[in-house]
């Protein structure tokens, strides 16, 4: 299964893939996180790897992928063949505990340009990327919704968007079930940060037809390594539900 996890900046995207790939590795899963963010630097160290090199220089770097879109008048395949996650370059992840981190590219210096390309390429692998028994693929969104209109989310099985206790973030719910069904994807939604005051609130303040599948408790070892950029470790009931949920659907 490919599930794309969005949200809002925040929200605890990368802590929830986090948090659902070691688990679905525990559950004997083989997992492939694919982040797909490239202003986010964290995601590598909640799972307690280095920043795997960017996956866009498979492809002779971003100055070349835009060049070679450019001249095709932006129609260039990169991928022409299906692809496994047991073909991703060994040069192009890092892995820990059963789960592979690879990177679509990431910001390096100032105006080196959009980050279309690394969408790009991202979008076809994930239109490519073929999984077999026991797989999954997590795609870590950009935060907001662009990743919709560059047809990323396309060549995902499953959208799971992560609710913090935001305003934004709840009215924010009801578009991304649209977007998401608009392409004919299953869309589930994700209550993070949760405590006895804001339960009730968030609840009832999300989209209609919202379909809850895990309420993550405010966790103060959570919040604590992610303010201090370390590795997300433990295991949480409500992950394990999620996960064990997610894996009836395949």
């Amino acid at each position: 299964m490919k599930i794309a996890v969005c949200g809002k900046g925040g929200c605890g995207k990368s802590t929830t893939t986090i948090l659902l790939a070691k688990e679905l590795a525990r559950m004997n899963k083989k997992v492939l996180i694919i982040d797909s963010d490239e202003s986010n630097y964290g995601l590598s160290r909640q799972l307690g790897v280095a920043l795997p090199q960017d996956f866009t220089a498979y492809f002779g770097g971003k100055e070349k992928a835009l060049n070679d879109m450019m001249l095709s008048n932006f129609t260039h395949q990169f991928f022409n063949e299906t692809w496994k996650i047991s073909d991703v370059p060994e040069e192009y992840y890092a892995e820990k505990d059963g789960v592979k981190l690879m990177a679509s590219g990431k910001i390096h210096v100032a105006n080196e340009g959009c980050a279309c390309t690394m969408g790009n390429i991202i979008s076809q692998f994930a239109d490519h990327l073929v999984l077999e028994e026991d797989e999954f693929a997590l795609m870590d969104m950009e935060a907001g919704i662009e990743h919709f209109g560059r047809g990323i989310d396309n060549g995902m099985d499953v959208i799971i968007m992560i609710v913090d206790p935001s305003y934004e973030s709840l009215t924010m719910t009801g578009k991304i079930l649209e977007l998401g069904r608009s392409i004919g994807k299953s869309v589930y939604f994700v209550l993070n940060k949760v405590d006895e005051e804001n339960r009730e609130m968030m609840r009832e303040n999300v989209c209609e037809g919202a379909q809850i599948i895990c309420e993550l408790p405010a966790k103060k070892e959570i919040m604590s390594a992610g303010l201090q950029g370390k590795e997300l470790v433990g295991e949480y009931e409500e992950i394990h539900k999620m996960a064990d949920y997610l894996a009836a659907l395949v």
